[in-house]
Protein backbone atom coordinates (compact mmCIF):
# COMPACT_ATOMS: atom_id res chain seq x y z
CA UNK A 1 0.00 0.00 0.00
CA UNK A 2 1.33 3.42 -0.80
CA UNK A 3 0.39 6.81 0.43
CA UNK A 4 0.26 9.80 -1.84
CA UNK A 5 0.38 13.41 -0.70
CA UNK A 6 -0.46 15.88 -3.36
CA UNK A 7 1.28 14.59 -6.49
CA UNK A 8 4.29 13.01 -4.86
CA UNK A 9 4.13 9.38 -3.76
CA UNK A 10 4.70 9.07 -0.06
CA UNK A 11 4.66 6.02 2.06
CA UNK A 12 2.46 3.74 4.03
CA UNK A 13 4.08 0.87 5.66
CA UNK A 14 3.82 -2.09 7.83
CA UNK A 15 7.11 -3.82 8.33
CA UNK A 16 10.05 -3.17 6.08
CA UNK A 17 12.27 -6.08 5.36
CA UNK A 18 11.62 -9.77 5.15
CA UNK A 19 9.54 -10.37 8.28
CA UNK A 20 6.36 -10.60 6.25
CA UNK A 21 8.01 -12.70 3.57
CA UNK A 22 9.83 -15.27 5.68
CA UNK A 23 12.77 -13.05 6.58
CA UNK A 24 15.37 -13.52 9.26
CA UNK A 25 14.68 -13.56 12.98
CA UNK A 26 16.18 -10.08 13.33
CA UNK A 27 13.34 -8.67 11.22
CA UNK A 28 10.77 -10.37 13.46
CA UNK A 29 12.50 -9.04 16.56
CA UNK A 30 12.56 -5.53 15.12
CA UNK A 31 8.85 -5.78 14.30
CA UNK A 32 8.04 -7.01 17.80
CA UNK A 33 9.93 -4.05 19.27
CA UNK A 34 7.61 -1.72 17.32
CA UNK A 35 4.39 -3.37 18.47
CA UNK A 36 1.95 -1.18 20.36
CA UNK A 37 -1.56 -1.65 21.76
CA UNK A 38 -4.10 0.64 20.11
CA UNK A 39 -7.47 1.12 21.79
CA UNK A 40 -10.51 2.42 19.97
CA UNK A 41 -13.31 3.46 22.29
CA UNK A 42 -16.64 3.19 20.51
CA UNK A 43 -20.26 3.41 21.67
CA UNK A 44 -20.18 -0.28 22.62
CA UNK A 45 -16.91 -0.20 24.55
CA UNK A 46 -13.15 -0.42 24.01
CA UNK A 47 -11.56 -2.49 21.24
CA UNK A 48 -7.84 -3.30 21.50
CA UNK A 49 -5.56 -4.10 18.58
CA UNK A 50 -1.89 -5.16 18.82
CA UNK A 51 -0.30 -3.41 15.87
CA UNK A 52 3.09 -2.80 14.38
CA UNK A 53 4.24 0.80 14.02
CA UNK A 54 5.42 2.11 10.69
CA UNK A 55 7.76 4.94 11.59
CA UNK A 56 10.35 5.38 8.85
CA UNK A 57 9.66 6.47 5.27
CA UNK A 58 10.61 2.97 4.04
CA UNK A 59 8.22 1.29 6.50
CA UNK A 60 5.46 3.71 5.60
CA UNK A 61 6.00 3.11 1.90
CA UNK A 62 5.78 -0.66 2.26
CA UNK A 63 2.76 -0.65 4.57
CA UNK A 64 0.86 -3.92 4.48
CA UNK A 65 1.95 -4.75 0.95
CA UNK A 66 2.26 -8.49 0.36
CA UNK A 67 0.88 -9.31 3.84
CA UNK A 68 -1.55 -12.22 4.11
CA UNK A 69 -1.29 -12.91 7.84
CA UNK A 70 -3.67 -10.33 9.33
CA UNK A 71 -5.85 -11.45 12.22
CA UNK A 72 -8.90 -9.76 13.71
CA UNK A 73 -6.75 -8.05 16.36
CA UNK A 74 -3.60 -6.93 14.59
CA UNK A 75 -2.67 -4.36 11.99
CA UNK A 76 -0.39 -1.41 11.42
CA UNK A 77 -0.18 2.11 12.84
CA UNK A 78 1.43 4.86 10.77
CA UNK A 79 2.65 7.21 13.48
CA UNK A 80 4.05 9.73 13.44
CA UNK A 81 2.37 10.53 10.18
CA UNK A 82 3.86 11.55 7.93
CA UNK A 83 7.14 9.82 8.72
CA UNK A 84 9.41 12.20 10.55
CA UNK A 85 6.53 14.14 12.07
CA UNK A 86 5.34 17.55 11.05
CA UNK A 87 1.88 19.02 10.78
CA UNK A 88 -1.08 16.74 10.04
CA UNK A 89 -1.79 16.34 6.32
CA UNK A 90 -4.47 14.99 4.07
CA UNK A 91 -3.55 11.34 3.51
CA UNK A 92 -4.29 9.30 0.42
CA UNK A 93 -3.68 5.54 0.34
CA UNK A 94 -4.04 2.88 -2.30
CA UNK A 95 -4.04 -0.91 -2.19
CA UNK A 96 -1.45 -1.70 -4.85
CA UNK A 97 0.36 -4.97 -3.99
CA UNK A 98 -1.86 -5.43 -0.92
CA UNK A 99 -3.58 -8.84 -1.12
CA UNK A 100 -5.90 -8.48 1.88
CA UNK A 101 -8.92 -6.19 2.27
CA UNK A 102 -8.25 -3.49 4.87
CA UNK A 103 -10.15 -0.94 6.90
CA UNK A 104 -8.08 2.25 6.85
CA UNK A 105 -8.78 4.45 9.87
CA UNK A 106 -7.66 8.07 9.51
CA UNK A 107 -6.98 9.70 12.90
CA UNK A 108 -6.99 13.42 13.70
CA UNK A 109 -4.35 15.05 15.91
CA UNK A 110 -6.87 15.03 18.80
CA UNK A 111 -7.14 11.23 18.57
CA UNK A 112 -10.62 11.06 17.06
CA UNK A 113 -11.45 9.16 13.89
CA UNK A 114 -11.83 11.52 10.94
CA UNK A 115 -12.77 8.93 8.31
CA UNK A 116 -12.79 5.17 7.74
CA UNK A 117 -12.18 3.65 4.31
CA UNK A 118 -13.90 0.30 4.90
CA UNK A 119 -13.01 -2.91 3.09
CA UNK A 120 -10.45 -1.34 0.77
CA UNK A 121 -10.25 -3.59 -2.27
CA UNK A 122 -7.06 -5.66 -2.61
CA UNK A 123 -4.69 -4.50 -5.38
CA UNK A 124 -6.91 -1.49 -6.25
CA UNK A 125 -4.99 1.65 -7.19
CA UNK A 126 -7.87 4.05 -6.56
CA UNK A 127 -6.77 6.65 -3.97
CA UNK A 128 -8.57 6.50 -0.61
CA UNK A 129 -8.50 9.90 1.08
CA UNK A 130 -8.62 10.93 4.72
CA UNK A 131 -10.77 13.85 3.53
CA UNK A 132 -9.06 16.17 6.05
CA UNK A 133 -5.62 16.54 7.69
CA UNK A 134 -4.68 13.59 9.93
CA UNK A 135 -1.83 12.81 12.32
CA UNK A 136 -1.98 9.00 12.22
CA UNK A 137 -3.46 6.17 10.20
CA UNK A 138 -4.44 2.70 11.43
CA UNK A 139 -4.90 -0.27 9.13
CA UNK A 140 -6.80 -3.33 10.33
CA UNK A 141 -8.36 -6.37 8.68
CA UNK A 142 -11.17 -5.45 6.31
CA UNK A 143 -14.61 -5.44 7.89
CA UNK A 144 -13.43 -5.16 11.51
CA UNK A 145 -14.53 -1.57 12.11
CA UNK A 146 -18.09 -2.30 11.02
CA UNK A 147 -18.21 -5.60 12.91
CA UNK A 148 -17.10 -3.85 16.11
CA UNK A 149 -19.29 -0.77 15.70
CA UNK A 150 -16.32 1.57 15.28
CA UNK A 151 -17.32 4.89 13.70
CA UNK A 152 -16.10 8.35 12.79
CA UNK A 153 -15.67 10.45 15.92
CA UNK A 154 -14.63 7.48 18.12
CA UNK A 155 -11.51 8.00 20.22
CA UNK A 156 -8.22 6.21 19.40
CA UNK A 157 -5.33 5.99 21.85
CA UNK A 158 -1.94 4.30 22.20
CA UNK A 159 1.28 4.75 24.18
CA UNK A 160 3.27 7.50 22.50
Amino acid sequence: MRLRLALAPLALAFVAGGCANGGAGNDAAAAAAKTVAVTITSANGPHVFQVERAVTPAEQERGLMYRTDLTDTNGMLFWPYPAGGGAPRVASFWMKNTPSALDIVFIRADGTIAHIAENAVPHDETPLSSEEPVAAVLEVKGGRTSALGIAEGDKVSWAK
